[in-house]
């Protein structure tokens, strides 16, 4: 045998893949073409995969989106691009986008933004303010929502600084 393994094998390996974490479609026929099968062996594999729930591709999208922007800090557009990356239909994508609590999507940004204040070098609000916003399109966040919260961001820093001056003067510590 020179590397490559047969059908049983492969079906065996991939229903152990699949078991590990969640997986696409796209990356489990990757990993079957890598193993050197034939187009109707990885066909039936991914039936029989499918069938056998071992690959779900609405799951998967509903992990990978809530791994990713809990952990990663990725924002929709991000999101969008990967999965797309990865073959998934624009309706399981625009279904698990949907289902993101704005709230919790809002809360994670501002978190991103706010640990990264504090290596921002500025001069002005307005500089510092955008450099954030930059910083939070990087990560795939919608360049009208980073603008908003990396405004709120400065605001709240500027508040904070103001109350802490406020008490070294007065006297109160």
């Amino acid at each position: 045998m020179d590397g490559t393994i047969h059908y049983r094998q492969a079906l065996t390996r991939a229903m152990a893949y699949c078991s590990q974490s969640e997986r696409c479609r796209s990356d489990v026929v990757a990993k079957l073409r890598f193993w050197e099968l034939q187009e109707e062996e990885i066909t039936g594999a991914i039936d029989y995969l499918v069938s056998e729930r071992f690959l779900n591709e609405e799951r998967f999208v509903e992990f990978y989106i809530n791994d990713k922007l809990r952990f990663n800090k990725w924002g929709r557009v991000k999101l969008i691009y990967m999965l797309r990356q990865k073959q998934i239909p624009e309706e399981l994508i625009r279904k698990a986008l949907g289902s993101i609590d704005e709230d919790f999507y809002k809360k994670v940004l501002s978190d991103l933004l706010k640990s990264k204040i504090k290596s921002v070098k500025g001069i002005t609000d307005y500089e510092r303010k955008g450099k954030l916003a930059v910083f939070a399109q990087g990560h795939g966040f919608e360049a009208d929502l980073a603008f908003q919260v990396a405004g709120q961001v400065i605001g709240s820093e500027q508040r904070n600084e103001d109350e802490w001056t406020g008490r070294l003067y007065d006297g109160t510590t």
